[in-house]
């Protein structure tokens, strides 16, 4: 029962975000957790293997990571077409988010088939670790198609405001990769061929799924399968500018992992742990952002800015206190998790320092995360774009000074990530934090115009 009281209110805001929020966190960890799955049974092959299946999970996670938009397009669009009532618009919206991923995808895997020895020379791979991630790279190319589908598909649930069902779908395709990994890897000895392999093949599983859910939506709602040119054309335009704010993120991820090869095998594998560690804390963090992206997106949808300025308040406090639990936490297990992922007593040592700094920098991230959630569910695409190059032209003068500093192992690790985790973090930041400030993003976050299927 509301009350009409504030504390009422504060209640029943806190319980819609959590109600997005904790079925997403299930979801967006799916990806980290099937490198992290790669990581623990190719860790115990050797240090070559784990040092080239770090190299070729940067290059996944750039490729997934600069399509991103996929989902959080899509997430803006379909939930502000909800909140004005338009739901045919919003499954046309999705169906043409979806035809988009498949067509980005079967270029990207093309290319990535072809282009692997390339791609594994310029970020300066070598000997056998080079062989690995080439190998890596090919046998992971076909799941990189599936892995789009599942963004676009995402993103139209979200955008519906339901949570729940990705959850389920990221929990079956974790599970089945654990099993076929192990089993091709182990059973077929198959070595990083074999991880590579049943990612993929646990991504289509994924994929199919969503393609059967979104299919029968259209059916329902008598909406055509059939893309349109004119809603694919407006896909790109959406995400053109997510994708630019994308693309220094990833150059600076890209950046870190040259500097951690210039140091050497072992502090190429520390750094690719501490990577997954990064990114799978991300994206625990970021289940706010995507119930500020679903929230937020259909509050502005129905003209309601003072909800929307209330729930950017409240997630922002608790993006930060989500990030101090989960420093806290990753902080007390750093000196004892290297042992999962690798024997390597240089690898574990480095990893331990590389984990306290991410730690500290964990209150930052999470801030950041909310408040990008925010800004790309407003629809303010061309400010984290531009911001985001700025950001990118900040940290690069700190990785560089790490980079002919000549560190290596465990200090090396810990300064690269404190240029990474709370220098290029904490610009992010502050640039966020200006925007959210003011109004300019709640005007950008009009409702879509009308479109006809």
């Amino acid at each position: 029962m509301n009350t009409g009281t504030p504390a009422a209110k504060n209640r029943s805001l806190g319980q819609q975000i959590l109600a997005l929020a904790l079925p997403a966190l299930g979801a967006l960890i799916a990806e980290p957790l099937f490198l992290l799955a790669d990581a623990a049974i190719v860790g115990h092959l050797g240090v070559n293997q784990l040092a080239g299946v770090g190299l070729a999970s940067t290059v996944l996670q750039t490729a997934v990571g600069l399509m991103v938009f996929l989902a959080y397009s899509t997430t803006g669009t379909v939930a502000r077409f909800l909140g004005g009532n338009r739901l045919r618009e919003a499954v046309a919206a999705g169906r043409d988010g979806i035809a988009l991923a498949i067509l980005l995808g079967a270029g990207l895997s093309a290319a990535g088939i072809l282009l692997a020895p390339w791609i594994a020379s310029v970020l300066g791979a070598e000997g056998e670790v080079h062989q690995y991630a080439v190998d890596y790279l090919r046998w992971s190319m076909p799941g990189l198609t599936a892995m789009l589908v599942v963004l676009a598909a995402t993103g139209v649930l979200r955008g519906l405001q339901d949570t729940r069902t990705p959850l389920v779908i990221a929990v079956a395709g974790f599970s089945i990769n654990i099993a076929l990994n192990f089993l091709l890897v182990y059973g077929f000895s198959l070595s990083v061929t074999g991880a590579a392999l049943g990612t993929s093949i646990s991504q289509w599983g994924m994929a199919a799924a969503y393609l059967v859910m979104v299919a029968r939506m259209a059916r329902r709602e008598g909406v055509s399968l059939r893309p349109t040119g004119a809603g694919i054309r407006a896909g790109v335009h959406v995400g053109s500018w997510l994708m630019l704010r994308t693309a220094s993120l990833r150059a600076a991820v890209l950046a870190a992992v040259v500097v951690a090869t210039a140091q050497g095998p072992v502090s190429l594998a520390a750094h690719q742990l501490v990577m997954t560690f990064f990114t799978f804390l991300a994206f625990a963090l970021d289940a706010l952002a995507i119930a500020a992206q679903a929230m937020i997106g259909k509050e502005l949808g129905a003209g309601n800015r003072t909800m929307a300025r209330d729930l950017t308040r409240k997630m922002s406090a608790w993006g930060v206190g989500f990030g101090v639990i989960t420093g806290v936490l990753l902080a007390l297990a750093a000196p004892f998790v290297g042992w999962i992922f690798t024997p390597d007593p240089g690898v574990q040592q480095a990893l331990t320092a590389g984990l306290w700094v991410l730690a500290a920098a964990q209150p930052v991230c999470g801030l950041v995360f909310v408040l990008d959630g925010v800004l790309i569910g407003a629809g303010d695409a061309k400010y984290l774009a531009l911001t985001g190059v700025l950001n990118l032209l900040a940290y690069l003068p700190l990785l560089w000074w790490v980079h002919v500093s000549g560190l290596e192992g465990g200090s090396g690790i810990a300064w690269l990530w404190a240029a990474f985790g709370l220098g290029y973090m904490a610009a992010r930041a502050v640039t966020l934090s200006l925007r959210a400030r003011g109004d300019a993003w709640m005007i950008t976050g009009s409702a879509p115009v009308l479109r006809k299927d």
